[in-house]
């Protein structure tokens, strides 16, 4: 039991500890992601709108999916809102899976720990969500649609960050292990952009087949978020079911990296 009470305590406090090291270098890995590109910085944006605007044609054009509450527009908010911690989300497993092989040099490192790289990947991954979530703030500003519930956004985004967190420890140190994890994420990442509500609400899906939905960790992610933008909603069973997951996943994934990490030189 105080094995358990002192890796958690270590979970928490290991970021503060390194809390400078991990804003340094997480900016320095934004700066070289877009480095040398020529549309550089524009990614941001113009990444999310092609994928926004490839839903709303299949959904909208070709399903011809109507919500009786929601215009057209409203219902392309809709997607957005749940597209944009998607996109943030699959960005950081596609390179977080890979945190531990692709830094073998930093496995012994004290000054830099090895399990600070998925950290960093994850806090790196989110400003593609930031730029995206001011997006959807404005034109919901201009639309005269922004709801007081906007300042609890937050909230649910430290634990997106926390739940992301723990999903790239386990799979970072098992992929030492198992190399074909790497290989087989982009075949989860399509799974999951076909399972989670982001263009179609859960009223849509048969009754017998929702316990699936709610299988889906992204699923209670997707529709909060959903529900404080464009509904101006807060649901707190939603909200803590969530919470339970993202702590749950932060303390094993921390758990099973630290206890995995001793023997990561041998494998790589």
């Amino acid at each position: 039991m105080t094995e358990i009470i002192n890796t958690f305590m270590d979970s928490v406090k290991r970021p503060i500890l390194y809390r400078n090291i991990i804003i340094t270098t997480t900016l320095n890995d934004i700066k070289t992601k877009y480095a040398g590109s020529i549309l550089g910085y524009f990614w941001l944006l113009f990444f999310p709108v092609l994928f926004l605007s490839m839903y709303a044609f299949v959904y909208i054009m070709i399903f011809k999916v109507r919500l009786n509450m929601l215009s057209p527009y409203e219902y392309v908010l809709v997607i957005f809102s749940g597209l944009i911690p998607f996109l943030s989300f699959s960005e950081s497993l596609g390179r977080g899976v890979q945190a531990v092989t692709a830094n073998a040099n930093l496995i012994k490192n004290t000054l830099f720990p090895i399990e600070l790289i998925p950290i960093q990947i994850t806090l790196s991954s989110q400003v593609l969500q930031l730029v995206g979530f001011l997006g959807i703030t404005v034109i919901l500003l201009l639309l005269n649609k922004l709801d007081i519930t906007i300042f609890l956004l937050p909230i649910v985004w430290i634990l997106q960050i926390i739940f992301t967190i723990g999903i790239l420890w386990i799979l970072s140190a098992l992929n030492v292990f198992f190399r074909d994890i790497s290989n087989i994420i982009p075949i989860i990442v399509l799974m999951l952009m076909m399972i989670s509500p982001i263009a179609y609400t859960e009223d849509m899906i048969p009754e017998n087949l929702r316990v699936i939905l709610h299988l889906n960790p992204l699923y209670y992610l997707i529709i909060l978020y959903q529900k404080i933008l464009i509904f101006g909603q807060f649901d707190t069973k939603l909200f803590f079911s969530f919470l339970l997951i993202a702590i749950f996943h932060y303390f094993i994934g921390y758990y099973i990296f630290t206890r995995l990490k001793d023997v990561f030189s041998d494998y790589v």
